[in-house]
């Protein structure tokens, strides 16, 4: 890709696309990055104020199921690339208002890659001229594979077995994605990735939910006995899985980004309670506050990646384990409730 190329990033203002953004721009400065947020209670202007004034970074707010505005930045911007984020992505949230996620993450998802092909393609796979290396990278979760007993590993080529409005939605937009693909023939790449953490996280999950119940000396809540288990992949590796995917993914293919750190909820707890009785001690540990509560409708009980794909075939590896990341983690988090 040449000089100033444009590509649209979906959602940039959120957890992972706004450290994405960060990543990227320090990465390949010469690119225009132009972000398309809605600015839902998910995102926050905040978490790019360190590129706000970049000269290669505009926000435009605006909504991906809004096909008119998605059809004129492709016009202003004749994008090169699509990063694709922006979604609704709180399982619980999903079962409360299961509408919202059917609407942003299928109908936003099939807006894009639509106005996309349609930018970019005279026919089923004929490129229009300085198109035929556009890529439209879709960015997904494990979820969408369903539950894991106590053995196994997530591949590439596990059956999809959604088990939340979420995941169901999401698992819609890959199909979508993927037909695109054999129909069209649109360059296109799909990264599922395990449990995100890190800076930038909103409140409402697990990690930073912790931390500020934690510090306030409210109760922190776990669902159930707190043993479902989660692959925690600590945010920044997953941008740099991103951004080799998006630039040396063979199309059409599915990648897994996970962390290789199965941990269950309430030893995150108490990890956590552990490191703050450590670095902010109090008269009694943190972990007096760990409380649990009823368990969350159809919850799945554990997620592990197999990630060997794209080690293998992109030479990604992660550079922190969970017990180095969560540390990093709460030092953000505090500065944060701090301020």
């Amino acid at each position: 890709m040449n000089i100033n190329t444009s590509i649209l990033i979906t959602g940039g203002l959120g957890f992972i696309g706004s450290n994405f953004i960060e990543y990227y721009l320090e990465k390949h400065p010469h690119y225009h990055i132009v972000n398309l947020d809605k600015l839902t209670y998910a995102g926050d202007l905040a978490n790019l104020s360190s590129v706000e004034n970049h000269t290669n970074y505009t926000y435009i707010k605006g909504d991906i199921c809004d096909k008119k505005l998605v059809q004129n930045l492709f016009e202003t911007y004749n994008f090169k690339g699509v990063i694709h984020f922006a979604a609704e992505s709180h399982v619980d949230n999903s079962i409360d208002s299961p509408d919202e996620f059917i609407n942003t993450n299928v109908l936003g998802t099939f807006n894009l890659i639509d106005v996309a092909r349609q930018f970019w393609m005279n026919a089923p796979f004929e490129f229009k001229e300085g198109a035929e290396l556009n890529r439209f990278h879709h960015i997904s979760t494990d979820e969408v594979y369903g539950t894991l007993g106590k053995e196994g590993l997530f591949k590439e080529t596990t059956p999809y077995a959604p088990n939340s409005p979420y995941s169901a939605s999401k698992a819609s937009s890959d199909f979508l994605v993927r037909s695109y693909f054999h129909t069209y023939g649109m360059n296109v790449v799909t990264t599922n990735c395990s449990n995100n953490y890190g800076p930038k996280q909103h409140n409402e999950k697990l990690i930073p939910t912790i931390i500020r119940k934690a510090i306030k000396g409210e109760n922190i809540p776990i669902y159930g006995d707190g043993k479902n288990i989660r692959d925690w992949l600590y945010v920044l590796d997953h941008c740099t899985g991103i951004g080799l995917t998006f630039h040396n993914g063979k199309a059409g293919e599915t990648y897994n980004i996970g962390g290789k750190n199965e941990r269950d909820n309430l030893y995150i707890a108490n990890k956590i309670c552990s490191i703050l009785d450590d670095i902010r001690p109090r008269e009694s540990s943190y972990k007096n506050q760990i409380t649990f509560v009823s368990d969350r409708p159809g919850h799945d009980f554990r997620y592990a990646i197999d990630a060997s794909k794209i080690e293998t075939e992109l030479g990604w590896q992660a550079n922190e384990n969970f017990e180095s990341g969560i540390l990093k983690t709460i030092h953000w988090y505090l500065n944060k409730y701090a301020s």
